[in-house]
């Protein structure tokens, strides 16, 4: 199997470098750029696979460049900020981020995320039918093609809303899904911005699928940017 290639794009030389050891003992092909500049001419002329994305570069500003980039590529970009504000992060998944992780992260957090995108972008690439196969998390199983919903072998029944949101955000698994994202999606492109309306299905979900609603195993809260639901476990 061919390794996949991670571009980094990241001025702090030493976090570049601690990300790129990492990435390499865990077989991936890794490109480095220091500059906003360097990294689009990276991605023209390289085609990474992923991308991980400081937003605090020299030149250039990193959610310019995820607009930039998003006009002709789809590669799944993920965002290593120091900045934790709630409103960098939407406006970076809103422009077409597929994840973000705020500095300082964990080794096996970064892995995790890259692994989640990866996967969901290789989905996409598929003829079939989004994800046939079915979404799997510990004891949780939905199948796509019946809309059934199972938490150790006993169906969960859902609302037709409350599947959409379920089922939209088990195609993402792993990664952060902003509201608007998910308003857009399950209410259509003129859904009300207020997200009480997704809040109080979110709390009627996580009292049919969670053990404890206030401990979460399937459904986290980033708090005010959206939904992230646990990875799917493939098989």
């Amino acid at each position: 199997m061919s390794k996949c290639t991670v571009l980094i794009i990241e001025d702090e030389k030493n976090i570049q470098t601690f990300m790129g050891k990492m990435l390499k003992q865990h077989d991936y092909r890794v490109l480095s750029a220091d500059t906003g500049a360097q990294g689009l001419e990276l991605i023209r002329s390289q085609c990474p696979d992923i991308i991980l994305l400081d937003l605090g570069l020299p030149d250039l500003n990193g959610d310019d460049i995820i607009r930039e980039v998003r006009t002709w590529t789809s590669t799944p970009i993920i965002v290593i900020s120091a900045r934790t504000a709630e409103k960098d992060k939407v406006r970076s998944l809103d422009l077409g981020a597929d994840d973000y992780i705020t500095k300082p992260f964990g080794t096996s957090e970064l892995l995790a995320r890259i692994r989640a995108s990866l996967r969901h972008s290789n989905r996409l690439r598929t003829n079939d039918t989004l994800y046939v196969r079915p979404y799997r998390h510990g004891s949780m199983v939905l199948d796509f093609s019946k809309r059934l919903l199972t938490i150790s072998d006993r169906e969960i029944h859902l609302t037709p809303i409350e599947y959409k949101i379920v089922a939209f955000l088990a195609q993402n698994s792993g990664k952060v899904i902003t509201y608007a994202s998910i308003l857009s999606n399950v209410w259509g492109p003129y859904a009300d911005s207020d997200n009480k309306i997704l809040r109080v299905n979110m709390a009627n979900i996580r009292r049919k699928i969670e053990a404890d609603p206030a401990q979460p195993k399937y459904i986290f809260t980033e708090v005010g940017v959206g939904y992230r639901m646990a990875e799917d476990e493939e098989e």
